[in-house]
């Protein structure tokens, strides 16, 4: 497994200070001890209405030089909207997404059924917009079956032009329209039924379902559909001798399962990338907090997993029989 920086984090939507260009935070990768880089299409980063060929090759460039590798590009994709025209224009926005991928030569774009929104102009960081996150046993409604089927025709069609590019769609487990946990995304991509169209499942969007043995179930049910997965930076804190530590996670209160969910990975052979993540206002001691707690959120999220991925591997290497390893 490896470990990827998502553009988001250093975006300046989220905290006090100057968002980084794509290869601002190549290097801040490359400085923070990661092995690759994630791009988030949006503003004022990575829109690819604002990347000229001359910046997607510079982009490249700068990444070989630092032997980061540009792992996965990220949409902010909407196949559900109500409104045709919305429709149409999300799939305008996904040529060109899948356009971006292919120039900076990655081979992996992670799509939404549908994506919310956040509103960035209004407060002084950007905030989401509502949206019914819903709940793992909601009943579904006839209105919820047009709703899934616009993602699925959507997919599909976005799926084609991907395949004819070489590229691999990862449908990530996020609300509104999927609930809480892994289910509705597998349901989904096995409905859509397109080669090129696998899973992003985060164990942080699993909500209060972070029990050892839905974690694997999990895992053992998405198999080697798994490519791409992300964990949060933002629930994590040092102790006064420097143990990393969660806090409580915003989505439900409690400790996100990274154990479990990194030990299941590693047993079904995942070898894809961890991607970090810092997507919501950094307010510390009631004030918006600047780059520097980004920077150290995002060391320590980093050190945390890290030592969780070392104990997985040591903990099965211990379990291996001795017999076997003759």
């Amino acid at each position: 497994m490896k470990f990827a920086l998502l553009t988001v984090t250093y975006s300046g939507l989220f905290y006090s200070g100057k968002a980084l260009t794509v290869e601002q935070q190549i290097y801040k990768a490359k400085q923070l001890g990661f092995e690759g880089l994630a791009i988030e299409t949006k503003r004022p980063i990575a829109s690819p209405l604002d990347l000229s060929k001359a910046t997607r090759i510079r982009i490249k460039e700068v990444a070989a030089d630092q032997a980061i590798e540009l792992c996965a590009v990220e949409s902010m994709s909407n196949f559900c909207s109500r409104h045709s025209e919305e429709r149409e224009n999300n799939l305008a926005m996904m040529k060109q997404v899948l356009s971006l991928a292919h120039d900076l030569g990655v081979g992996m774009v992670k799509i939404f059924a549908a994506w919310p929104g956040i509103i960035d102009d209004e407060e002084a960081v950007a905030m989401y917009a509502q949206y019914e996150k819903g709940n793992y046993f909601k009943p579904l409604t006839p209105l919820d079956l047009k709703v899934w089927d616009r993602a699925i025709n959507g997919i599909r069609e976005v799926a084609s032009w991907a395949e004819d590019l070489g590229i691999t769609l990862v449908l990530q487990n996020h609300a509104p329209v999927l609930r809480p946990g892994y289910e509705d995304a597998l349901a989904m991509m096995n409905e859509v039924d397109r080669k090129n169209v696998k899973l992003c499942i985060d164990v942080p969007l699993f909500s209060d379902r972070q029990k050892n043995e839905y974690v694997r179930e999990a895992v053992r049910n998405c198999g080697e559909n798994i490519l791409y997965t992300h964990y949060g930076a933002w629930n994590l804190t040092t102790l006064e001798d420097g143990e990393v530590i969660q806090e409580p996670a915003p989505h439900h209160g409690g400790k996100i399962n990274y154990e479990t969910f990194l030990e299941a990975l590693y047993e079904n052979g995942y070898t894809g990338y961890l991607a970090s993540e810092y997507c919501l206002p950094l307010i510390k001691n009631h004030k918006i907090a600047g780059i520097e707690e980004v920077d150290h959120a995002t060391i320590i999220a980093l050190r945390y997993m890290k030592k969780i991925l070392a104990q997985v591997k040591s903990k099965i290497k211990t379990d291996i029989p001795k017999a076997s390893l003759v």
